[in-house]
């Protein structure tokens, strides 16, 4: 069995060992008849298509930059980020293999039985956010009367910018996906028409207190999938150096463990491979790591410009919020 960990350690590129790594799966699936590898290498090739041919990039972030430029003379009181990623490599795999773990265990508690490897394949469509961009806005104290909410003014335009969103987008060349997340305790300020399209963890919070809005878009120009997340700055701050991000790492490997106490190992293969895959991924120490362009001092003191660890960056615009001293909107 491949893991990506047995690639790590050789100074070579990203691009180069995700080449190896997706060529070695696909031998060794069309050896031993593993339509799960064959899968995981055809994922692998999507990224590498995504790093080798960028082309399209420039086209997706022109058109999603004339949504900034919408927002800039809209909102000019508002300070926002706009930030593009491609998922990284070690992310992506991580995520590759919680899929097959949480298939074959939700699939083992309904049914009693274990899937087959064709019906594992067939539920491994469901990246859709390899390429991401985020929206980040935040609303100056210097604009908010006495008698207002921050946060309740900085909700109103959240939403009022999401509502504008997937229309603006498809007259863009973009299609809005339908979500699958339906509650009935939406926010308020969700239009309708929209509802059916966004992931909303902003009116219902993770349990990490994780909150942010996703929606889904299919690039017709591209013929690629792109995820949007749009929040506020304290959201993101919770998010990404907030208890957020600790806690929801602490809550997949704890769920992960659970998965592996009710599927004991020798029972189910592409369970224990990808089980293997991913705990040895949590298990890495980043300082030992020799990839090009990486360095990492330990697990916290990361220097990521290769798209190993941290996603690579491909759209960073800031919008700084104008006239400072006038609360009128």
């Amino acid at each position: 069995m491949y893991t990506l960990n047995d690639y790590l350690f050789s100074g070579d590129t990203v691009l180069k060992i995700l080449l190896q790594y997706s060529a070695d799966l696909k031998n060794d699936a069309i050896k031993n008849r593993n339509p799960i590898d064959m899968a995981h290498s055809n994922f692998l090739i999507q990224i590498i298509e995504i790093l080798e041919h960028t082309e399209f990039l420039t086209s997706q972030s022109q058109r999603i930059n004339e949504f900034y430029m919408y927002m800039a003379n809209k909102y000019p009181f508002l300070a926002f980020t706009f930030k593009g990623r491609i998922k990284s490599l070690i992310r992506a795999e991580e995520k590759f293999n919680g899929y097959i773990l949480e298939y074959v265990h939700d699939y083992y508690k309904a049914n009693g039985r274990y899937p087959s490897e064709v019906e594992i394949k067939n539920n491994l469509n469901c990246f859709r956010d390899l390429i991401a961009y985020r929206i980040v806005i935040s609303l100056p104290q210097c604009h908010v009367s006495e008698e207002e909410s921050l946060e309740e003014l900085e909700l109103k335009y959240l939403y009022e910018i999401a509502n504008v969103l997937p229309e603006f987008l498809e007259e863009r060349g973009f299609t809005a996906e339908m979500s699958g997340f339906f509650n009935k305790n939406s926010s308020k300020y969700l239009s309708d028409t929209n509802m059916p399209y966004y992931r909303d963890y902003v009116q219902t919070p993770r349990p990490s207190g994780y909150r942010s809005l996703h929606i889904t878009f299919y690039d017709n120009f591209a013929r690629c999938y792109t995820e949007l997340q749009l929040r506020t700055k304290d959201m993101d701050d919770l998010a990404e150096i907030g208890r957020a991000n600790h806690f929801g790492y602490e809550k997949q490997q704890e769920e992960n463990r659970a998965k592996r106490d009710m599927i004991p190992e020798g029972q189910c293969k592409c369970f224990d491979e990808a089980y293997e895959r991913l705990i040895k991924l949590q298990e890495l120490d980043l300082a030992s790591i020799n990839v090009n362009m990486f360095k990492a001092y330990n697990n916290q003191l990361i220097n990521d410009g290769c798209g190993l660890f941290r996603g690579r960056q491909i759209l960073p615009f800031e919008h700084l919020s104008r006239f400072q001293n006038d609360i009128k909107r």
